[in-house]
């Protein structure tokens, strides 16, 4: 196995806790400014525009987007998926101590990309990929071969995680070896069992 690949969001990352002041930002309750913000959060992933997806997701519940405001609600929005896991943080570090070569694979948009290069645990991997830089985004079978052609790698070099099972079943329909996310204590077990970790 060459290279192990992770999802980032819930998987690197904890589930954000900044929807509810970003619907305060908005002057909406927070159960229906999350429906919004989920309904058009695919269209952000295959690369919609901060400004776009903003002004989309205040069309839901009425409320206008200017561009001032998408850079507010993007930053906020950025700073809530950047706060990670400690368990998975410590499992790459591990991973990389070992000399086992890692890649990222998410979807998100091209603002949290740019964030994300920034950030300290970015170093651990080799490559990072994130589905807006590409339009394309999992589970599309299409993102699996252009990570191989970055990669450099046959579908059996890679063993892939991510919390999605439809993104899992994609993987390998591509040939990947892709588990669904168990939490880094199952995970290190697993990478144990398979011999990619000692």
């Amino acid at each position: 196995m060459r290279w192990v690949v992770f999802d980032y969001g819930e998987v690197i990352s904890r589930r954000t806790a900044a929807l509810p002041d970003i619907a305060a930002a908005l002057g909406v309750e927070p159960e229906a400014f999350e429906a919004a913000y989920f309904a058009e959060r695919k269209a952000y992933d295959w690369g919609c525009p901060d400004l776009e997806y903003w002004r989309a997701v205040g069309e839901r519940v009425a409320r206008p987007v200017d561009a001032a405001l998408s850079e507010r609600l993007t930053s906020a929005d950025v700073a809530g998926w950047l706060e990670t896991d400690p368990g998975s943080v410590r499992l790459l570090e591990e991973l990389h101590q070992q000399g086992v070569t890692l890649a990222l694979l998410s979807n998100a948009p091209s603002s949290f990309g740019r964030a994300a290069e920034r950030e300290e645990w970015a170093r651990l991997f080799k490559h990072l990929v994130f589905s807006g830089d590409l339009q394309l985004a999992k589970p599309d079978t299409r993102i699996y071969h252009h990570l191989l052609g970055t990669l450099d790698a046959d579908p059996a070099d890679c063993l892939f995680f991510d919390d999605r099972q439809e993104n899992i079943d994609a993987a390998r329909e591509v040939g990947l070896a892709a588990e669904l996310w168990p939490g880094a204590d199952a995970a290190r077990a697993l990478l144990r069992s398979r011999s990619v970790l000692t």
